[in-house]
């Protein structure tokens, strides 16, 4: 669905990515880990138009794109979650929901139809939050992160990108974002997960990217790698 090759970028005297290189497919996880400083929120960035990198390509079905804004990336298809959630607490789940986007008659919000829309996406994801009128401050950790990701799925993307979905959340609260993913993935999109968890990457993944010093150091198939030989990659020991 998406390719990311060669992809550089410096700042200064810091070259954060060094001909790194990523693709994604439709109804797959993939898992992009590495290090603090390994470059995978640079990468991430690139990808969701956050910065323009100084050299490589990103092609989506193929065909050359240019990703120079945030905007370019959501009209391509590509929707990320970043880790702060970017939710507006004193606001409502709809409201969250459809903020920026809101659907209107003229100058009057419709109310209604944004509710009876916030409840069809919610169980279609099966996330149960008893009343979508309370303020998100109200709501869980993990309701958070739930609301955070049915924003993402409002414009009807084709990649979803998730940044540490499962920081600071506690053992119940993981496994319901864990949930969600696959029920992402069931969807038939493309999710990418930066995560620094490998137990939850293990359970949730289909591949494994490993981004080191910028470069590339090893992509592997979730199910049939040892954890060992992930971490390898990720601290170096590999070489």
């Amino acid at each position: 669905m998406l390719s990311a090759t060669g992809i550089s970028k410096r700042y200064g005297a810091v070259q954060a990515l060094d001909g790194a290189s990523l693709t994604l497919r439709a109804g797959e996880v993939t898992a992009l880990m590495g290090d603090n400083g390994a470059g995978k929120s640079t990468l991430v960035k690139a990808i969701s138009g956050v910065v323009v990198p100084d050299e490589g390509a990103i092609t989506i079905d193929g065909a050359n794109v240019r990703i120079g804004t945030p905007h370019d990336a959501q009209a391509l298809g590509v929707s990320t979650v970043y880790q702060d959630l970017a939710l507006c607490e004193n606001l409502d789940v709809v409201a969250n929901l459809f903020l920026g986007t809101e659907r209107r008659r003229a100058t009057v919000l419709r109310h209604i139809v944004m509710e009876r829309a916030t409840r069809d996406l919610l169980e279609q994801l099966d996330v149960r939050i008893r009343d979508i009128r309370v303020p998100v401050a109200m709501l869980s950790g993990g309701q958070r992160q739930s609301v955070a990701i049915a924003r993402a799925l409002i414009g009807e993307p084709r990649l979803v990108i998730l940044d540490e979905p499962t920081a600071a959340l506690g053992v119940e609260q993981t496994a319901q974002v864990l949930a969600l993913i696959g029920r992402l993935r069931e969807r038939g999109l493309a999710v990418l997960v930066i995560s620094h968890n490998l137990a939850d990457v293990r359970k949730v993944s289909d591949r494994v990217v490993v981004l080191r010093l910028g470069r590339n150091a090893g992509e592997f198939d979730t199910a049939a790698t040892a954890q060992e030989e992930i971490v390898a990659a990720i601290t170096g020991a590999a070489r």
